[in-house]
């Protein structure tokens, strides 16, 4: 309780973490396996029908892990934002090198794997 009003003050709104929530509330992050990439990026908003974390790392997982640490579901949601046709990637690895996020500061990932096994739970995969 508030002791001046009497009254309770509004709860404190939920924090949102860097690496597992998205930026905006609904668009939560996303994985497009085989041929489904083309059906997905031909839609503009994209709605997720199921979610899964994963359980061992992967490349897939790694960059996924890199895209959500910067505020984006993954490397379509990141295209439609920022109006972009290519992300950058490391030539060696394939693992995405640079990312803008959504307050247009950058993120500058390195050739090696980033993601460690203790965060590797904290990636969410979302199927369509």
């Amino acid at each position: 309780m508030d002791p001046e009003w009497g009254t309770r003050a509004p709860p404190p709104s939920p924090a949102r973490s860097r690496t597992g929530a998205s930026a905006s509330p609904g668009r939560p992050n996303e994985e497009i396996i085989g041929n489904k990439t083309s059906v997905a990026m031909a839609s503009s908003d994209v709605k997720p029908k199921s979610v899964s974390r994963a359980k061992k790392w992967s490349e897939e997982i790694e960059n996924l892990y890199r895209f959500q640490q910067a505020g984006y579901r993954d490397e379509i949601e990141y295209k439609q934002v920022k109006q972009v046709s290519m992300v950058d990637r490391w030539p060696e690895t394939g693992y995405v090198k640079k990312l803008q996020r959504r307050d247009n500061t950058f993120y500058y990932y390195n050739r090696q794997r980033e993601c460690d096994d203790k965060e590797v739970h904290k990636v969410k995969i979302y199927a369509y």
